[in-house]
């Protein structure tokens, strides 16, 4: 038997997925399910200069990354692949190519089977419908009046919890109701980076999240080192703060400043406050003169408030 031979098609692809594993370390996993062909074609455009969007047969996208061998990092990738996906070669910027994928959302109807990706609130209200198909709200189990000849929803109804799939009556009294309860686009899943894998949320942790959130947790092991009196990396700054103070306490009450000039001003301060309050005088009168030199908004006169509030003479509500 001689050599299988594979479509020409397939070879280009197979290429063309080799080259994209040499030449990017950084991949989005994303959920293709019901997005579009011009979805897909204005993702690819908006993605120019910072990343390719790779789509395939699953079969064939395992067997290109399990020939790069066990111990490439994108073997990792492979218990991934599986579903309605695709992967985007990301070239730098993780956070800016999650942005762009994420513009191109677009709102879709409810179909009975499909899964929801989110909650579906039916607000309260008049629906549009007339009374004649109060009973087929009522087989919904959703509370309505008749107001002003037509079916008004009482209160608001959870209709639909995302990860449910939708049923034929759902799917029915929301295209009544000119409701579009979903969104579809391009989902990523999960982020690959150098060989490893982490969920999507991790890129909006920025460096100012980072900062917060070990200054806030130094803190508390300071608060703890100096409350047991064993000092640690994050609380001796505290310590010799703290030390230090108390040297200036005994120093101040004692009167002692001999090798000691930090105490100098404050035994100044106290032994004459009227000279610190003389010194400061001239920096406030100048912020008093900055403001009073500032254009003062005109207020309006009242009639001219009148004249806003009457309205015009075809609103009824005045």
């Amino acid at each position: 038997m001689g050599e299988r031979v594979y479509p020409q098609r397939k070879v280009d692809y197979i290429k063309r997925m080799k080259e994209l594993l040499d030449t990017y370390t950084k991949v989005f996993i994303v959920n293709a399910t019901h997005v579009g062909s011009k979805q897909f074609q204005d993702i690819r455009l908006a993605l120019r200069g910072h990343g390719v969007v790779l789509m395939g047969k699953n079969t064939v996208m395992r067997k290109v990354i399990s020939g790069l061998g066990p111990d490439s990092p994108f073997a990792a990738l492979l218990p991934q692949i599986v579903g309605n996906i695709g992967l985007v070669f990301i070239k730098e910027d993780l956070q800016a190519s999650r942005d762009i994928i994420a513009r191109f959302v677009v709102p879709a109807p409810a179909r009975a089977g499909v899964v929801a990706n989110a909650d579906v609130i039916v607000p309260k209200g008049p629906t549009g419908c007339d009374p004649s198909q109060t009973g087929y709200f009522q087989t919904m189990d959703i509370n309505t009046k008749i107001s002003r000849g037509q079916i008004e929803i009482q209160t608001d109804v959870h209709l639909i919890t995302r990860g449910e799939r939708v049923t034929a009556g759902q799917a029915d009294l929301l295209a009544k109701l000119g409701i579009c309860p979903f969104t579809y686009g391009l989902a990523i899943t999960q982020v690959f980076d150098n060989g490893a894998i982490y969920d999507v949320g991790v890129l909006d942790i920025t460096d100012e999240v980072i900062m917060s959130q070990f200054s806030l947790h130094a803190r508390d092991v300071a608060a703890v080192g100096h409350a047991l009196n064993r000092p640690n990396t994050a609380s001796v700054y505290h310590s010799v703060r703290y030390a230090f103070k108390t040297i200036l306490a005994v120093v101040v009450n004692e009167g002692f400043t001999h090798k000691f000039e930090e105490a100098s001003d404050i035994l100044g301060y106290l032994a004459d406050p009227s000279a610190f309050a003389a010194a400061a005088a001239p920096a406030a009168e100048a912020a008093t003169e900055e403001a009073a030199d500032e254009p003062e908004e005109e207020e309006p006169d009242a009639d001219g408030i009148a004249l806003n509030l009457g309205g015009d003479d075809d609103d009824d509500g005045w």
